[in-house]
This record gives structure tokens, sequence and C-alpha cells, in this order.
């Protein structure tokens, strides 16, 4: 059984290791919570991600530690899943990994070659300088991220539409397909090239689908502002197999915890290398207007007394929100153009009230108090 370390197993670190483990692996996950650890460990950890606590439950060879050391002695391949928030200037955080980088290179050398695979997105070209750093220590650097959404995590891993490996050397590269070849239920394609080009398509990947959510939802704001009805329009012209009609549904914009940020960190890195990202700009510029465009063409047509329900609930005394979570079946509020709006018209007197999951209600709670009513979803 072939063994593999996970660093870095919160939620979406902790369904690799239960994907990897469920496919045949020998998995050690480490992180510095001990009570976080022992719940794992006991088999007590209850998670609102789908299918996680069902493999948790039947898994065998996976277990959590607080040990680095035991991690780096398990395995000579180790995946690093820990944080990369955004910085304020757009740039990702990269000092979850320079901290893990510290505390491997003061083990020493190691005896035989290991391989770090970094799973966080990054900044285009810090692999290649992590490498630089670590080699001395014979250690290998490669990017191979995910691309997942939450909610469905698991089943994103299971069923990739492609895998991502920016490769160190041809060595790690072919052990890297194989294991996605073994952990995948679908035969997904899979792409090879240098840790920067991987590090370039991750974001570019998510760019593209802002860019795509931003024309929809433009288009959607033209045709309602002529009088006509948005999803007619965007159903043909997503009729054509050059366009698909995949996110051509017009709606709220793009928010959450990935497709915002890589989008601005696409344009910061262009602008380091001196070419210009227009479209990016530009999209995050039409993502900020369709909002506006929303609030504006709501509180036209509709007196602050209004009584009109977001979703099934149909309640005579409010406006009802069944969802402000950035997505559909997520618990992640950051971002979210559903709650912006929640937000927007409560302010402007409208009464509103939020129905969801006691995670997601305690989320808006803290952030603002008694703006809402809330209704905590059975």
């Amino acid at each position: 059984m072939e063994k593999i370390s996970v660093i870095g197993i919160g939620k979406l670190g902790l369904c690799f290791s239960l994907s990897l483990e469920s496919a045949g692996y020998d998995v050690v996950g480490v992180d510095i919570n001990e009570s976080y650890v022992k719940l794992i460990n006991d088999k007590m950890f209850i998670s609102s991600e789908p299918m996680v606590n069902e493999l948790l439950e039947v898994s065998q060879n996976f277990i959590a530690t607080t040990d680095l050391t035991k991690a780096v002695e398990h395995s000579d391949m180790i995946f690093v899943i820990v944080a990369t928030p955004s910085l304020a200037n757009g740039r990702y955080n990269h000092t979850q990994i320079e901290s893990l980088c510290d505390s491997l290179l003061s083990m020493g050398p190691m005896p035989s070659t290991k391989h770090l695979i970094i799973n966080c997105t990054t900044m285009p070209g810090y692999c290649d300088e992590l490498q630089s750093r670590i080699k001395q220590n014979n250690w290998t650097v490669s990017y191979n991220p995910e691309f997942i959404a939450q909610g469905t995590i698991i089943a994103n891993q299971e069923n990739p539409d492609m895998v991502l490996i920016g490769e160190a050397d041809m060595v790690i590269g072919d052990r890297l397909q194989k294991l996605y070849e073994a952990m995948t239920m679908n035969t997904p394609r899979i792409h090879r090239m240098t840790p920067t080009e991987a590090e370039i398509t991750k974001i570019a990947l998510n760019c593209f689908l802002t860019t795509k959510i931003s024309y929809t939802n433009m288009i959607g704001d033209i045709v309602l502002a002529s009088g006509g009805r948005p999803q007619v329009v965007l159903d043909a012209v997503g009729a054509d197999t050059r366009v698909g009609s995949k996110l051509t549904r017009y709606g709220f914009g793009y928010g959450g915890p990935c497709f915002p940020r890589d989008n601005r960190a696409i344009g910061i890195y262009a602008q380091d290398i001196g070419m210009p990202a227009d479209i990016s700009i530009a999209t995050d510029e039409i993502n900020a207007k369709h909002l506006e465009f929303q609030i504006k063409d709501f509180t036209e047509n509709h007196a602050v007394t209004t009584q009109l329900a977001f979703g099934e609930c149909r309640d005579p005394n409010f406006l009802v929100f069944e969802n402000v979570t950035y997505k559909k079946g997520s618990v992640m509020i950051e971002e979210s153009q559903q709650l912006a709006f929640a937000v927007a018209v409560a302010k402007l007197g409208y009464p509103v009230t939020i129905i969801d999951c006691e995670e997601v209600i305690e989320s808006v709670r803290q952030i603002h108090g008694d703006l809402f009513s809330y209704v905590e979803s059975p």
C-alpha cells in the first residue's frame, strides 16, 4: 500500500485525504489543532461537506497527527493544502507555506529525495522560488491544484474534468499521474506542464469563468433595461456550441473564496511582468456594476412595503432570502453577491428575513447583527 502525507487537513485537505484513502492509499494528515486531530482519529468529527462523514467512518488507513516529522517520515510524496488567503493588495499570502518550508529546512538534508506537492493557490512563479530554497535539502516542488466547489468537493475530486500537474520533473509527474488515475472514477484529461505554467493555468481557468459570468449578467442587464426577458436571450446565446449553456444563467454575480481573488491575482501577476490584463479588470468592474443595477432595478419596481420572497418560501410579511451564501449548497458568505444585495435593500428600509442553516445565520449575524430577521431552516 503506497503511503501519502497531507499537510493541512482543513475542509479541502480532509476531503483530499479521505479520497486518497478510499482509493487505497495509506494516508497521514497533519494539522496544528490537537482537539480537531483527536475528533478525526476518534471519528467524531462532523462535517457539513457531503460524503466526508461517510468516508471518515469507514476509513481504515487514514491517521491525523500534529507531528510534522511523522508525516515527513511516512512518505516521500507530501501534499500541502494550507491556507493562502488574499492580502490587502490582492496577492496570495504564502506565509503558511513559508512557515512549513522553514520547518522542513530545520530537519536538515533528507537521506532520499522528498517531493513537496503544493495544492493551494499560489502566485505564478512562487513554486519555482520555493524549489530554489529547499532543493539543497533534497526536496523537489511541484504544483498540483484542486478544481473543486464547496458542497461537492469529494465528488469533484473523484470525477474531475481535468487534472493539472505542474511537475518538478518527469519522475514525480509520472507518479502524480498514476495517483490520479487510481483516485478518480472517470477518465479526466491530464495536463502536465511546468509549475509556473500550472500556476497560471489555475487562476486563468477561474478567470475565464468569472468573465463568462460577468458577460452573461451584462447582457441580461441590457435586455432587462430594454424591457425584454434576459434568460430568453441568454438561452439562445448559450445554444451555440462555441458558447455553451454553462454559466449563462442570468442572476447574481460571482463571489466566494476563489473567483474574485483569482481574477484579481491574474491581473496583478500580469502587471508584474509588464503585460496588460484589461479583461480581468473589466470583469471585476462589471460584476460590481451588475449588483448596482440589480439594486436600482429592484427599488424602482418595488415599494419599501413590498411583500416578495426569493426562494420557495412565501412569507406574507417580509422580503425573504432562502440563500445568502455565495452559491447554493455552500455555507460560505465570502463576497456573496446575494448577501450584498440583501444588505443593500435592508439598509434602504425593506424588511428582510434570511432563512438558512444555523451555521450561515450565525456567520451573517456576527457581521450584520439585527439588520435582518432570521429563521433557521429545518
